[in-house]
């Protein structure tokens, strides 16, 4: 059973930083993509960027770009979420997601819809 786990949320003043780590477990398929999400109370999930996994390109959501950046560690089988700058409105839980689909547009790859493979999400909470 192919398991996503998110570790590194917690809580942390305005400005400060922190590393969200996304590691697959199980009998992964050859995953295409990782994204990252994020979800507030009250409000729809939040695609911020994603991750391919041969190449590394990497896409962000206009709300964290210049600030977050994404990395992966294939032979570790895990990707990373490294945030700078945090600001309150970046309080939510967040979530990564795989999926197999390849050769998608990233607005596609944006879309909740297109991963199959969930984590169970993390949270990040930003004082201010």
């Amino acid at each position: 059973q192919v398991q996503l786990v998110e570790s590194g949320g917690g809580l942390v003043q305005a400005g400060g930083s922190l590393r969200l780590s996304c590691a697959a477990s199980g009998r992964t398929p050859g995953f295409s993509v990782t994204g990252w999400f994020r979800q507030a109370p009250g409000k729809e999930r939040e695609f911020i960027g994603g991750i391919t996994r041969y190449i590394g390109n990497t896409y962000y959501a206009d709300s964290v770009k210049g600030r977050f950046t994404i990395s992966r560690d294939s032979a570790e089988n895990a990707v990373y979420l490294q945030m700078n700058s945090l600001k309150p409105e970046d309080t939510a839980r967040y979530y990564c997601a795989a999926t197999t689909e390849t050769g998608l547009p990233w607005s596609a790859y944006s879309g909740v819809s297109t991963y199959g493979y969930w984590g169970q999400g993390t949270q990040v909470t930003v004082s201010s």
